[in-house]
């Protein structure tokens, strides 16, 4: 998952950076207001973490920024707030969960996990495309039942297409979305078609059709073809 943690309380940032970064998540921070509205108007995310006292502005209008922007990012609360008006406030707003500090991280992330399987899967843990199936929730991928070896990018790179199934997707979004903030580092994307590449030979070998399409000078699609 790519996920933005905005909060000021840099010991509790760090932590949830770290534990969230250690099982393979993407993550970017912001501590103030202004550096979150910068991120969310550049960049789209799985997952938003949003505290709501920030020094400079507060966190629910992030929400009415989002709304304006027309993104679909998730967005769970975290927050030292427990009335129930800031709690039906922020969900009004558009935020799809809203968590009192303190907390235990673990129970962060499994509703960060089932805020992404209800806003891109439905709610499955399995998402199916034809012979294609992966588990969310064991990180495995099979083809016609048998499991294959993804590497870590190659398993996000399919979970990505399988969320944006039929459309087009720009070389520049797969980057943001499997680097963040580190794609603005180089403006070459070879090391996309590396990826995608090993991932097509890698399903296409264990028996899947060829579902990945090219799409010249703008990116690439997955779906029937």
């Amino acid at each position: 998952m790519k996920i933005l943690i905005v909060e000021d309380e840099l010991s509790l940032l760090d932590s949830m950076l770290t534990y969230f970064t250690e099982v393979g998540n993407i993550c970017e921070s912001a501590s103030t207001y202004l550096a979150a509205s910068e991120k969310i108007n550049l960049y789209s995310y799985d997952c938003i973490l949003l505290d709501l006292g920030l020094p400079d502005g507060e966190g629910l209008n992030l929400l009415k920024e989002l709304k304006k922007l027309k993104k679909n990012d998730g967005v769970l609360i975290i927050s030292a707030r427990h009335s129930l008006d800031d709690k039906l406030s922020g969900l009004d707003l558009g935020a799809d969960d809203y968590l009192v500090k303190p907390f235990h991280l673990s129970e962060l992330k499994a509703r960060v996990a089932a805020i992404v399987r209800r806003k891109k899967f439905d709610g499955n843990n399995v998402i199916t495309f034809n012979e294609i199936s992966v588990d969310i929730t064991k990180m495995e991928t099979s083809v016609k039942g048998q499991i294959i070896t993804l590497t870590k990018k190659e398993y996000d790179l399919l979970i990505y297409f399988l969320s944006n199934k039929g459309k087009v997707v720009t070389k520049n979004a797969i980057a943001e979305h499997l680097w963040g903030d580190e794609m603005d580092i180089s403006d070459d994307f070879d090391f996309i078609y590396t990826h995608i590449k090993n991932l097509r030979k890698k399903i296409i070998e264990a028996g899947a059709s060829d579902y990945l399409q090219s799409v010249y000078g703008i990116g690439y699609k997955f779906g029937n073809v």
